[in-house]
C-alpha cells in the first residue's frame, strides 16, 4: 500500500516549458536584448535540458549549469555574455511567476491530502522553486518540500533520498512512490533509493530496459487508481 508520494515539480506537477518560455521572454525584454524568436527559445530549451542532464549524471555542478547554459546560448546568438549572472538571477525569479498545472494536478494533490503523505522533491534552484510553490499554492498543500539546494545533494543521488527519508520518518520502501518525468533524475533516483517509481510519460515514449519503472502513466490522474483511491 502506497503511503507516501514524492512529487517532482518541473515537468511533472507544473509545466516547465511554459514557465521557461515566459521567463526567457521577460528577461530579454528587461535586459534589452531584442526579440527572442520561437527558434531561439527552442535552442535555449535544448541547451538547458542538456546541461541539467549532465548535472544529473554528475558531470557538472549546479553553478556550472546555471552559468554555462546561458554562456553557450548567448555566444550562439552573439549576445553580450557580460550580463549572464544578472540575467540568470532575474530568470530564477521569473520562473516562479508562470504557473500552469499539468493534468489539473492541483485538484489531484488536493484530493490525495489526508490519504497519503505528499512531498516535493526537486533539483530546481531555491529562488525559482520557492516562487513556484508559493504562487501555485503547493506550499500549503504538500506536507513538506525538499529542494536540492537546501539538501546539499542533487537527484538522483542516494544522499538526497536518504535526507528525505530521515525527515519524513520510517516507511517501508514499497510504501513510497516517486512520480516524475525525468528518467535520469526521478526514475534513476528512485531506483537508487530502492522505492517504487512512476514515470510521468505523456508522450508515450518506450520504457528503457536499463531502469525499473513500476508504473508508466500518460496522465497524472492515473495515480488515483494506482493508489486505490475511490470516487
Amino acid at each position: 500500500m502506497i503511503k507516501v508520494i514524492l512529487w517532482d515539480i518541473d515537468g511533472t506537477l507544473l509545466s516547465f516549458k511554459l514557465a521557461e518560455r515566459a521567463a526567457i521572454r521577460a528577461c530579454f525584454e528587461k535586459f534589452g536584448l531584442g526579440e527572442i524568436t520561437d527558434g531561439m527559445l527552442a535552442e535555449y530549451s535544448a541547451i538547458n535540458a542538456r546541461y541539467w542532464k549532465r548535472l544529473e549524471l554528475g558531470e557538472l555542478t549546479k553553478q556550472q549549469v546555471l552559468r554555462g547554459r546561458f554562456e553557450e546560448f548567448f555566444a550562439a546568438y552573439r549576445l553580450d555574455t557580460g550580463c549572464v549572472d544578472a540575467f540568470n538571477a532575474e530568470y530564477q525569479v521569473r520562473l516562479g511567476e508562470t504557473v500552469v498545472f499539468n493534468d489539473n494536478a492541483k485538484e489531484l494533490v488536493q484530493r490525495l491530502r489526508g490519504k497519503v503523505k505528499q512531498y516535493a522533491v526537486t533539483n530546481g534552484t531555491l529562488v525559482a522553486q520557492r516562487g513556484k510553490l508559493r504562487n501555485s499554492g503547493l506550499d500549503k498543500l504538500l506536507d513538506d518540500v525538499f529542494i536540492s539546494d537546501v539538501v546539499g545533494v542533487e537527484k538522483p543521488g542516494k544522499g538526497f533520498f536518504d535526507a528525505v527519508f530521515a525527515a519524513i520518518g520510517h516507511y517501508e520502501k514499497d510504501e513510497i512512490l516517486i512520480v516524475g518525468d525525468s528518467l535520469t533524475s526521478d526514475i534513476q533516483g528512485g531506483n537508487n533509493a530502492g522505492i517504487l517509481c512512476c514515470w510521468y510519460n505523456p508522450a508515450g515514449e518506450p520504457v528503457p530496459k536499463t531502469l525499473r519503472v513500476d508504473y508508466d502513466i500518460r496522465d497524472l490522474n492515473e495515480l488515483a487508481e494506482i493508489i486505490g483511491l475511490e470516487g
